[in-house]
């Protein structure tokens, strides 16, 4: 391969030439609202990565920091005039610090755990087990909380129970339609296999409502986005070359996620990623990424009658639109299929569109500051009236509700599809 493949800064050279430091991205950065200060910004990130192309800036823990305090969540983007793709910029500035510098202790711990399904399978089983040791239950809600500080955790935040049945081992790999109708592969990711399985379940019961084929790879693993976000970008190609292999196994209409994230990776962070360095895995990833779908305009796509599966309740609802699903334009399908759903009200809460504060690994290494981010959003949320909050990434769920949980509010976090399946969730 030439140089050019291999050197994740060089491949992204002409793109850092296009920022013209106008500072637009300013105003829509959560990262600086948070900080304040200009390396959290997407042009000083770019002013940071053209530096260590030129190689003129020390790779010290303050460089890495920098690069660290960065969603990915695609607002400057959006809305940059000169369409720079900082996100893309970032995570090749990440890749270059790691190949340079290293993994972080915590990367590393992470890249042994998303390696294999199966050593994360035996984590959730023995978290299960040592639960009560470490964590204490929500009065009045659902979630745990820790008992003490833990390495990269803390004991502030609320995070969601380990399921004691892990989503996949509930249903067999093939769970036959009806003739004719479409062959959809599931793709499940970590959150929703692990601590999340009821939206999984409502994901299979609305696609068998409408008389789908779902197929389950149990060979599926996780789609590798936690590594991404440490520049460990050998354990994502590994992760994108295993998947490929087991959603390609079956001929499918469709390749459906319920999770935004997982849903981004297959659809557009792959082929960016991964097939930009690896040309012999480029045509496939790209046929992964067209036949990836979300399940809201699936849903949409697909015909799917609230009336026959939905709430059965009525009820204020809000939406937070996941960044994974915002950057896709993905924004009205879930708003149409709650608004459709006889009972539910969908009240907008003011600044739907922006990023809840998680950013994946964003929130373990800078957790103060992802709540900070996150202030707004629990408030704005609250300010609605609204019984219940959905969403359609699991990622969002848990900040939401850990962000809900810290102002002492019992608004309910849901997927969008659990809305939907909750008829079809009492069978």
């Amino acid at each position: 391969m030439s140089d050019h493949t291999n050197d994740p800064l060089k491949r992204v050279e002409e793109q850092l030439k296009k920022c013209v430091k106008c500072g637009a991205c300013r105003a829509n950065c959560p990262a600086f609202t948070a900080f304040q200060r200009e390396p959290a910004v997407a042009r000083g990130k770019v002013a940071l990565t053209q530096h260590l192309l030129k190689d003129d800036i020390d790779l010290d823990d303050q460089t890495y920091l920098a690069m660290s305090k960065c969603l990915l969540c695609g607002s400057c983007v959006e809305k940059c005039p000169n369409e720079v793709p900082t996100d893309e910029i970032v995570i090749a500035a990440r890749e270059a610090l790691a190949k340079k510098r290293g993994l972080t202790t915590f990367h590393k711990a992470v890249a042994q755990v998303i390696q294999s399904r199966t050593r994360m399978k035996l984590g959730a089983k023995a978290a299960g087990l040592l639960g009560p040791l470490f964590f204490k239950k929500v009065p009045q809600n659902s979630g745990l909380r820790l008992r003490f500080p833990l390495p990269f955790v803390g004991n502030q935040r609320y995070i969601p129970a380990i399921a004691k049945t892990p989503f996949m081992e509930r249903y067999p790999e093939v769970i036959e339609g009806e003739p004719g109708k479409p062959r959809i592969v599931f793709f499940v990711g970590c959150m929703i296999n692990f601590a999340y399985p009821r939206v999984g379940v409502a994901t299979v019961k609305l696609l068998r409502h409408l008389g789908c084929t779902v197929i389950i790879p149990k060979d599926q693993q996780c789609c590798g986005l936690p590594g991404m976000s440490g520049g460990d970008i050998v354990t994502v190609r590994e992760l994108a070359q295993q998947n490929l292999t087991a959603l390609e196994k079956y001929e499918a209409d469709y390749v459906v996620s319920s999770c935004a994230t997982c849903g981004g990776a297959l659809h557009r962070l792959y082929p960016l990623v991964v097939g930009k360095r690896n040309p012999e895995l480029r045509d496939r990833l790209e046929r992964l990424a067209k036949k990836t779908v979300d399940i809201a305009p699936l849903l949409r796509q697909l015909g799917l009658d609230p009336a026959e599966t939905g709430a059965g309740v009525s009820g204020k609802v809000t939406y937070h639109d996941p960044c994974h699903l915002r950057t896709r334009k993905l924004t009205t399908q879930p708003r149409e299929l709650i608004t459709t759903t006889p009972g539910l009200e969908l009240v907008e809460m003011e600044g739907a569109d922006r990023c809840c504060g998680l950013g994946g690994t964003f929130n373990v290494y800078h957790y103060e500051s992802s709540m900070a981010i996150n202030e707004a959003k629990s408030e704005a949320i609250i300010a609605t009236g609204a019984s219940a909050v959905a969403t359609g990434c699991p990622g969002c769920m848990m900040q939401l509700d850990d962000g809900l949980k810290q102002h002492g509010s019992t608004v309910e976090v849901v997927h969008t599809v659990e809305l939907l399946a909750r008829i079809l969730l009492k069978d």
